[in-house]
């Protein structure tokens, strides 16, 4: 492929005229797609690269909460194993990719958000905008806190292994495990955010948040309980405490919004089945 053919794959600009509305045609909504998809993968290759580099580093910062946890276990309580021939090779494909997707999320995250932004409404990625710029700390929080946590959880988990039997922690199982609960972590600190975007389509009023905020905080518990992976008291509370102050916090800002919507009497007007705009 000549170099214009590449240059072309990259570009995504569109061939046809953009009608006065602001349409394109589909072939170049397709070329576009096309050329954003190959960016994205191409920042994931490039951060691969990059990541076999890093190797030991990344390997440490993985592994340090299960060593952590092993030195507060008897000795022999458990060892971290490779299974297989291939073990240590599926190990570092395993995780390097696993540290390009992260890394490079800025990039493919953008070129999603590029991808869509045309199609929406000026209201809307003002709000979309706003909603990102907190959604973002938010999930980056949770995984802080899981990463935390998550020394305490394996060694309770472990310690839950009969005298006498040494746990063989495989790494691969070990990676799974140590990803999910991130991410479990970091969803958990989105669900606010989702309770304000509720409120602001006025699907849900902060009313209704104060009257249920008993079952609301029993049900974070129950679900930190499950998420978590140990399901003790200490880890648990370490995810639930922050989602009960967030929601509270929500709940503030519902109220706020549903009074202000009042005064401006913005909802005026409308049927019961019309939905409120979001504003």
């Amino acid at each position: 492929m000549s170099i214009t053919g590449v240059g072309r794959l990259f570009s995504g600009k569109p061939v046809h005229p953009i009608g006065d509305d602001g349409r394109m045609a589909l072939s170049d909504h397709l070329r576009e797609l096309r050329s954003r998809i190959i960016k994205a993968a191409l920042a994931v290759v490039v951060t691969f690269g990059i990541a076999l580099f890093f190797f030991d580093w990344i390997y440490d910062l993985v592994v340090d909460p299960y060593f952590a946890a092993q030195e507060q276990l008897p000795d022999g309580a458990s060892e971290a194993t490779t299974s297989g021939p291939a073990g240590g090779f599926l190990l570092y494909l395993k995780l390097c990719g696993l540290t390009a997707l992260v890394a490079s999320c800025p990039v493919w995250l953008y070129q999603i958000w590029a991808f869509i932004l045309p199609g929406l409404h000026a209201n809307e990625k003002k709000w979309t905008a706003i909603f990102g710029a907190i959604a973002g700390p938010l999930f980056i929080g949770g995984i802080v806190l899981g990463y935390v946590t998550l020394p305490k959880g394996l060694e309770i988990l472990i310690g839950l292994n009969p005298d006498g039997l040494t746990n063989l922690v495989d790494f691969n199982d070990y990676l799974t495990f140590f990803s999910r609960t991130l991410l479990g972590f970091g969803i958990a600190f989105e669900i606010p955010v989702f309770v304000v975007l509720l409120n602001m389509a006025g699907v849900l009023k902060g009313k209704t948040l104060g009257a249920h905020r008993p079952w609301m905080i029993v049900g974070t518990f129950i679900f930190a309980a499950v998420i978590t992976p140990s399901g003790d008291p200490f880890t648990m509370s370490f995810m639930a405490v922050p989602m009960i102050i967030l929601f509270l916090i929500s709940e503030v800002i519902a109220r706020f919004n549903d009074r202000r919507r009042a005064r401006k009497g913005i909802n005026a007007g409308l049927s019961p089945d019309e939905a409120s705009r979001l504003d």
